[in-house]
């Protein structure tokens, strides 16, 4: 076992046990850097919850070392919770230019901009942050300005790809820049840290333009129809190649959904998205053009019930309605368990009559199996470990990496929390510091925790039943009620035998109570309490949430 300060500790608080949430801790000494702050999404089971984010306990205990957030790219599940982690550990943060251009708008929704410093970091270049040296490294995903991180320690390079894949003809910029790989692959590289999420695929991931020529050929046949493109808000090769196609095609673009407004305005701003002039109209102005002149792109390819598309499916959308002569593009997948909303939403179009075409119309932004290869045998790492992916997601990563020649014993499909130390002899998991994840909830952050959550799925599936009840103070006199109030458990006006049973029940279990001369408060709450829950599960079978209240008067 190595002392305290010649090894790096790589510890991830999350990314690991789903897509999502993905936020790595890199530590050597007394400096450590966190690599990426993302959120994940509220599971079915999660009532009433907005969105998930790391547990960072171990980064507030450890808050003078932190030297700086690095980022590699502007995607929610990486840089998402960031405004929340931010207010616990205040520390710079380093990224590419439209990746910090994302982060700023986000900062200034929580008030954050005059209190965190941002740098904006070009493509291989170095920043300094205690005894780490991180270079950018360019990579290509389905938003711009994706990086991936070369970490030089005292004890060897550290590899962080990001999410990636290796496009050759990219909409914007340049190509991967896998010559530096190759380059840093020579020197020696100690581990590295390889995203899995289309790990399980074969083959390459599709170029981005592909999709360009699929739009190119939906326009022309679709002359006469008004075009409503879904893709991601983050998304802006495709939004470009979507107005690259509507120009051609002399079509005015709308951009819809507050997201998408968002991001495509800080693209263009920073000169990300090249838009000719006019062609962008604001929503008041579609009325003014005949439909087949106009191309809607919108947020909503998820079947998100809040999102634009959404709203429109619904017929809830205050500027748009859908009519027979709309055709509908989603120009995206669904992500693992959205499958249904978008099933809903696409249903619900068609309803509409009008026509919906999802084949050939996305690429995928993360890297299949060929792209996976590449990446490690241009680094040929010491040690491989797994990271951004569901569990089979990551053992098909370290499956790739033992055909590329990585030793099994080298690989370390980790959890999050663990925190792997290493040297140039050694690695092995020498601890588990707490991790998990923090529930959002309106303004409310962590203050939901699974009791809270428990409670939240009884009272859905069970309803609620309140008993108020006042004694008289000393005598303890049944002064007025019991009074039995029911939510969301049977429609009181239709069951008034079933009530009024409930109610004979709860008083002759009180009277029975202060019979015996019980004044102790909690006991005569459980009493009611169990009394009222056998009688309904024998007469209903059903076990609603019993609230009992006793009030006290002089």
């Amino acid at each position: 076992m190595n002392t305290e300060g010649t090894s790096v500790k790589i510890i991830p608080l999350g990314g690991l046990e789903q897509i999502g949430m993905n936020m790595t801790v890199i530590e050597y000494g007394d400096s450590i850097i966190v690599v990426d702050c993302g959120l994940s999404f509220p599971t079915e089971d999660m009532l009433g919850i907005d969105l998930v984010i790391p547990d960072v306990t171990y980064l507030k205990q450890n808050a003078d070392k932190v030297k700086g957030y690095v980022i590699t790219h502007g995607h929610e599940d990486h840089i998402g919770a960031l405004p929340y982690i931010l207010k616990e550990v205040n520390a710079p943060i380093y990224a590419t230019k439209l990746t910090i251009g994302i982060i700023d708008g986000k900062l200034k929704e929580h008030n954050l901009t005059k209190l965190v410093k941002r740098k904006i970091v070009k493509y291989g270049q170095s920043v300094n942050l205690g005894s780490f040296r991180v270079e950018f490294i360019r990579m290509n995903h389905s938003i711009v300005d994706a990086a991936a991180l070369a970490i030089f320690t005292p004890i060897g390079t550290i590899i962080h790809t990001g999410d990636f894949k290796i496009d050759y003809t990219p909409v914007f910029g340049d190509s991967a820049d896998l010559q530096r790989f190759g380059e840093l692959g020579k020197k020696g590289v100690l581990a590295l840290l390889c995203e899995s999420t289309n790990a399980l695929r074969p083959g390459f991931t599709m170029s981005e333009r592909t999709v360009g020529k699929t739009f190119d050929s939906i326009f022309a046949e679709h002359r006469n129809n008004r075009l409503i493109v879904a893709t991601f808000a983050s998304n802006v090769d495709r939004v470009q190649q979507i107005i690259n196609t509507a120009c051609k095609y002399d079509r005015k673009v709308v951009i819809e959904g507050r997201s998408m407004v968002n991001i495509i305005g800080t693209a263009t701003e920073l000169g990300y998205i090249n838009v000719p002039d006019g062609t962008i109209i604001d929503i008041e102005q579609l009325k003014n053009y005949p439909d087949e002149k106009t191309v809607i792109i919108t947020t909503g390819s998820q079947g998100e019930s809040m999102a634009a598309l959404s709203r429109m499916a619904s017929s809830i959308h205050r500027k748009v309605s859908i009519n027979p002569q709309d055709t509908i593009i989603f120009s995206s997948s669904p992500i693992p368990g959205n499958e249904k909303a978008v099933d809903k939403v696409i249903n619900e179009l068609s309803m509409k009559g009008a026509e919906v075409i999802f084949q050939d119309t996305h690429v995928s932004g993360h890297a299949c199996q060929e792209e996976i290869k590449l990446i490690y045998a241009l680094v040929r790492p010491k040690y491989a470990i797994p990271i951004h992916g569901e569990y089979r997601h990551r053992i098909a990563n370290a499956e790739i990496a033992v055909a590329l020649g990585v030793p099994k014993e080298q690989i370390f499909l980790m959890q999050s929390g663990d925190v792997l130390e290493m040297d140039q002899d050694y690695a092995e998991i020498v601890d588990q510091v707490q991790h998990g994840g923090v529930l959002v909830d309106g303004l409310g952050v962590g203050d939901v925790g699974n009791i809270v959550l428990r409670d939240r799925q009884n009272l859905s599936q069970d309803g609620i039943i309140i008993v108020v009840l006042t004694l008289e103070k000393y005598t303890n006199r049944l002064l007025a009620g019991p009074d039995i109030v029911s939510r969301g458990f049977v429609y009181v006006r239709e069951s008034e035998n079933l009530m009024e049973e409930a109610h004979q029940i709860v008083t002759d279990a009180v009277e029975s109570c202060l019979m015996h001369r019980i004044s102790d408060w909690t006991k005569i709450k459980n009493v009611i309490r169990d009394t009222l829950s056998e009688y309904l599960w024998k007469k209903m079978k059903r076990s609603p949430m019993i609230l009992p209240i006793i009030m006290e008067v002089e």
